[in-house]
């Protein structure tokens, strides 16, 4: 199988990240609205726990859209994209001595990891439009870190809007293929 048919299944498989996208938006603005009106804890603990289900969600989704929800065995990518998906949990160890040291920082540290965690999207899709999302979320980090370190939540909702935008993007550019 070539590259480039590798990717054109990859994206029209997972529809060019549009479920993966959306769950993990819909958790994020779950956090947000959790550490805004209940606490930073409430909203820290949604988002690190139900982030372990975005995977089986989107595979629930797209079974229950009914499109194909796995690649075939023939595509190499299948193992990088296993790959992509367990550096995010592993990285995510980074999350608890940055939270213990700043709690504010929990938002803009995991829009980091998660923009790092795109940028190999654009390899396996075959689509450049993960390296903008990739930037906003890694460089929207950076920014609300740096220069609104008093706002816990702020992350929370910037990255979830994000998610939520690019999900129907990456899902638009890829209509044609599907």
């Amino acid at each position: 199988m070539l590259v480039k048919d590798a990717q054109r299944e990859v994206r029209t498989v997972y529809i060019g990240g549009f479920w993966g996208q959306l769950v993990s938006s819909a958790i994020w603005l779950a956090s947000a609205a959790l550490a805004t009106w209940i606490s930073p804890r409430a909203g820290i603990i949604e988002l690190v726990a139900c982030g372990f289900f975005i995977f089986a969600i989107t595979q629930l989704l797209l079974r229950l859209s009914g499109r194909p929800a796995s690649l075939t065995r023939e595509n190499p990518l299948g193992m990088l994209a296993m790959q992509i998906a367990f550096t995010l949990p592993v990285t995510m160890l980074l999350l608890v001595p940055v939270t213990v040291f700043h709690l504010n920082l929990f938002y803009p540290a995991l829009m980091i990891l998660v923009g790092a965690h795109y940028l190999p999207f654009t390899f396996l899709y075959g689509m450049r439009i993960f390296i903008p999302l990739s930037a906003i979320l890694a460089g929207g980090g950076i920014v609300i870190a740096l220069w609104f370190p008093d706002s816990f939540s702020l992350g929370g909702w910037i990255g979830g809007l994000t998610l939520f935008i690019f999900a129907w993007i990456g899902r638009y550019s890829v209509q044609n293929d599907l």
